[in-house]
C-alpha cells in the first residue's frame, strides 16, 4: 500500500518527502491516519504535493508523518498570537483521487474542530485531522455523488442555462465554475461580460465612471442575450435580482440562489480585499465592520427578490447536515451537490 510522508522544516512552511523506510522515521515524528479531511477557505492556505511510496503491509495502515521543526514551530505560534485566536492546523486533501493528490495544512479556530477530528498537541500547536487509515479522503467522495447527481439530473435539464444568483462574495463564480464542469455546460460571469461590452473598465470603474444605472442597464442587456442560449452556467452580480425584467430572462432558464449568512460574507470579503466591490465604500469603521453593516443594508433591499429563484441553496442547512459549527468549512463541491439536488427539487415539481 502507497504511504504518504512530509516534514514541515522551515518557516516558510516547505515540505520535503520522508525517507521511504518507515521503520527508520524519527522519534520525534507523529503519526496521523484519516478517513476525511474536507476543506475550508481560509486566508492562511498551505499547498503541498504528496510523494508515494511503497510500504509494508501492516494491519493498521501505514500513515502519513509530519516532523514541525522548532522554527518552524515558532513561527506557526506567532501567527497564532498575530491572529488572538485558538488556531489549530488542519490537515486537508483537494479533490484527484486516493492517490498522487495535492494536499493542504490551513489555519482555523479550533473551535470548529469536529466531532470526527482527531487533535494532536505537539509542543503546545494543535493539530488536526480525521482517525481511519485505509479509505478515500471525504473530497475524492464528494466529488463521485456529484458526478452521480449531475449524470441524474442532465436529463431533467435538457440543456437549460443555470443562473446563480446571491450576495456578493456567496461563492457563485466558484460553484458555478464546478458545476459548469461537471454538467459539461460553458461558464460565464456576467460582470465579466459587462466589463468587455465597455471595453474591459473594471466594474468598480463603471460605477465610478458611469454610475450604477448605467451598469444595470448593461446587466439587463446581457442577460436578454444570454436568455436565448442554452447549456450554460451564469454567475450572476448580486444586484442582478433588483430589476423584475431581469428575473424574466433568467427564468427562461433555471435560477439558483446561494444563500449565505451575512456574517460569512463579510468575513469572506474582507479577506480577499473590497476593492473591487463599488458598493461597500459608503460605511465607516473597520474593514469588517462597515462591510457587514453595508451587506445588512444591500440584503434588505434584495432578500425578498433572491425569493424568487427556483431553487434555493442555504449553507446553513449543509453545515448542520455535515456537523460542521462554521459555514466556511462547508466545500465548494458540496455547494455545488447541493444545487444539483435543488434543481432535481425544482424540475420533479
Amino acid at each position: 500500500m502507497a504511504s504518504f510522508s512530509w516534514i514541515l522544516s522551515s518557516p516558510s512552511l516547505n515540505y520535503t518527502p520522508l525517507p521511504n523506510k518507515v521503520t527508520a522515521l524519527p522519534h520525534k515524528l507523529q503519526l496521523i491516519s484519516y478517513r476525511s479531511l474536507p476543506l475550508n477557505r481560509r486566508k492562511y492556505s498551505l499547498s503541498i504535493q504528496s510523494v508515494s511510496t511503497q510500504a509494508p503491509s501492516t494491519s493498521g495502515g501505514i500513515a502519513p508523518a509530519i516532523l514541525i521543526t522548532d522554527d518552524a514551530l515558532k513561527h506557526l505560534n506567532k501567527m497564532k498570537a498575530e491572529r488572538k485566536e485558538d488556531l489549530c492546523l488542519r490537515i486537508g486533501v483537494k479533490q484527484g483521487g486516493c492517490s498522487g493528490m495535492s494536499y493542504t495544512m490551513e489555519f482555523e479556530n479550533k473551535e470548529n474542530a469536529r466531532p470526527d477530528d482527531s487533535v494532536m498537541e505537539y509542543n503546545g500547536f494543535n493539530i488536526v485531522s480525521v482517525l481511519e487509515s485505509g479509505t478515500c479522503p471525504a473530497s475524492f467522495d464528494e466529488a463521485i455523488i456529484l458526478k452521480n447527481k449531475s449524470e441524474e439530473i442532465e436529463p431533467y435539464l435538457n440543456g437549460r442555462c443555470i443562473y446563480l444568483v446571491g450576495m456578493m462574495g456567496s461563492g457563485k463564480t466558484t460553484v458555478g465554475k464546478i458545476l459548469s464542469e461537471v454538467l459539461g455546460y460553458s461558464f460565464l460571469d456576467s460582470d465579466r461580460l459587462i466589463e468587455q461590452s465597455v471595453g474591459e473598465t473594471a466594474v468598480s470603474d463603471i460605477f465610478k465612471l458611469h454610475g450604477e444605472s448605467f451598469f444595470r442597464d448593461n446587466e439587463t442587456e446581457v442577460l436578454q442575450k444570454l436568455s436565448s442560449m442554452q447549456r450554460l452556467v451564469v454567475s450572476t452580480g448580486g444586484g442582478a435580482v433588483v430589476r423584475p425584467i431581469n428575473w424574466r430572462h433568467m427564468q427562461k432558464g433555471i435560477s439558483v440562489w446561494l444563500d449565505v449568512p451575512l456574517e460569512a460574507l463579510a468575513r469572506r470579503i474582507v479577506a480577499v480585499g473590497t476593492g473591487s466591490r463599488p458598493l461597500l465604500h459608503c460605511e465607516s469603521g473597520d474593514a469588517y465592520t462597515k462591510t457587514y453593516k453595508r451587506l445588512c443594508t444591500l440584503w434588505e433591499d434584495r432578500s425578498e427578490a433572491y425569493s424568487n429563484a427556483s431553487a434555493r441553496v442555504s449553507l446553513e442547512d449543509i453545515a448542520a447536515k455535515l456537523g460542521y459549527k462554521d459555514v466556511c468549512n462547508v466545500t465548494p463541491t458540496a455547494i455545488a451537490t447541493e444545487a444539483l439536488v435543488q434543481i432535481e427539487y425544482f424540475l420533479k415539481k
